[in-house]
């Protein structure tokens, strides 16, 4: 079963997620794995939507 992100509660700052997403995949050259990919899908769509709600509260 592919990890799922928490749907409730504040949205975490773009620099955590994308520290996870580092850790994750510390080695690019290295292939995930299946649940590692899904997992890393769902780090790069939380990191987009925080990325967009910074520039929002920036304006």
């Amino acid at each position: 079963m592919p990890p799922t992100l928490p749907t409730s509660g504040p949205a975490r700052p773009a620099a955590v997620v994308n520290a996870e997403i580092r850790e994750l995949w510390r080695d690019p050259r290295v292939r995930l794995t299946t649940e590692g990919r899904a997992r890393y899908e769902l780090l790069v769509v939380e990191w987009a939507a925080a990325v967009r709600a910074g520039i929002v509260e920036a304006a």
